[in-house]
């Protein structure tokens, strides 16, 4: 089978990527040809279809002036409809996967691939589907729901997007533009979830996912192993932002000076935050690799305090397979993947005194049942993240969809 891979990057920027990345190792694993269409970076990897690549800008990158010249492509990349068509007239693929798009190639690629008869499953990372900010979090960090039912002018009312109005109108554009103009709905034929939760508030929000979607949970490339001498430290590895809670994580450990914490990324609140620590907190930076395994297989606990709805976290993934338990906020997706006192803990977001009672209980465990607890996080791992299993799901879908796709054209 001849798959196109579709992404905003072509380098390990985030959890998106990282999925889009495995994907593409485990399809060539067994014998598919891939094709990856992204936009051109700096940063990006290497790869003999890099001349089909599209042309954006990076908004967060650019003046104001310059952000207002470049706003139709954020709403219409006309590069990135034509180098796809140039590139479908030549490679001729089966099915298309699309995981980001937003800001960057856009919806502009859809009605390109329709013309080619392209069938498209796409992946929802994150909520931007329904939400334009993509956090369900107002400019003032609050749960926010106001979009229901297409009201995406909340979205500008409230500044949903850091707080910017400039920012917060453009998603609020892009989000009618998408309703109004190109919808996904029109073009996409399969939508895949990465969990539970965020297919129901997709359903929620509109009953067109309906007969239309999977669930399909991230999975992990690592391979399940005998975990380490722990060493006695939590871990905290990701995007270093304002939702993910950092802040209620570093104030529940500094009231716990016996606490050593790790806290593994980059991100906008990095050296905010590495002004504001103490001595049991370590600023690693940026890992990856064998470097990023031994982070996470040394440490007692991860520890994901999200204050939005997260969707499938990659952390609580790999952190499993190398046998490491979680600890992580009730709420969004994370639920699904922590059994409280069985494979980690769960405490309620925002809250410094009951994330700290629950690092003080879950350092407190007796060997026998911490040792206990590591191995019902492998076993978890292996009956959901594995990714041999992920695969037979995965093209047992695309094939689905080719056939939907033949049988209706």
């Amino acid at each position: 089978m001849k798959v196109l891979q579709i992404n905003k990057y072509f380098y390990p920027k985030g959890g998106s990527e990282t999925v889009f990345f495995q994907t593409i190792e485990l399809l060539e694993a067994h014998g598919h040809q891939v094709i990856p269409f992204c936009i051109h970076h700096p940063q990006n990897r290497r790869t003999p279809y890099d001349a089909y690549f599209a042309n954006y800008a990076e908004p967060s990158q650019s003046g104001f002036l310059t952000k207002l010249r470049q706003a139709p492509s954020f709403f219409y990349n006309r590069s990135a409809a034509k180098q796809l068509d140039r590139l479908l007239r030549r490679e001729k693929p089966d099915i298309a996967h699309i995981h980001l798009l937003f800001n960057s190639l856009s919806v502009s690629i859809l009605p390109v691939l329709r013309k080619h008869r392209v069938p498209v499953v796409m992946t929802a990372h994150d909520h931007r589907l329904i939400c334009p900010a993509y956090l369900f979090l107002d400019g003032k960090g609050r749960i926010c729901e106001q979009c229901r039912g297409d009201r995406y002018y909340q979205c500008l009312i409230r500044r949903c997007s850091k707080g910017s109005l400039f920012n917060s109108l453009m998603l609020t554009l892009d989000s009618y533009f998408r309703k109004y103009i190109i919808s996904p709905f029109t073009y996409v034929d399969r939508f895949i979830f990465v969990g539970r939760f965020a297919y129901g508030k997709h359903m929620e929000f509109s009953s067109r996912y309906e007969g239309r979607s999977s669930v399909l949970f991230n999975f992990t490339l690592m391979a399940p192993e005998k975990a380490p001498e722990k060493e006695d430290y939590l871990l905290y590895l990701g995007r270093i932002s304002e939702e993910k809670g950092i802040p209620v994580l570093m104030k529940a450990v500094e009231a716990l000076p016996g606490v050593r914490l790790k806290i593994a990324g980059t991100g906008p609140l990095l050296d905010t935050l590495k002004a504001q620590s103490r001595p049991n907190i370590e600023f690693t930076g940026f890992l990856s690799g064998e470097a990023l395994r031994d982070v996470i297989r040394k440490a007692r606990f991860v520890v994901v305090p999200s204050e939005w709805y997260e969707n499938n976290t990659l952390v609580i993934i790999e952190a499993y397979t190398l046998g490491t338990p979680a600890i992580g906020s009730r709420i969004g997706g994370i639920p699904e993947f922590i059994e409280d006192g069985v494979n980690g803990f769960l405490f309620e977001p925002s809250s410094v005194e009951q994330l700290k009672q629950t690092i003080t209980k879950a350092l407190s465990l007796f060997p026998e049942a911490y040792a206990a607890m590591c191995g019902e996080a492998q076993s978890f791992a292996r009956r959901h993240f594995a990714g041999e299993a992920y695969y037979q799901k995965l093209i047992t879908l695309y094939n689905e969809v080719i056939h939907y796709n033949k049988e209706r054209l």
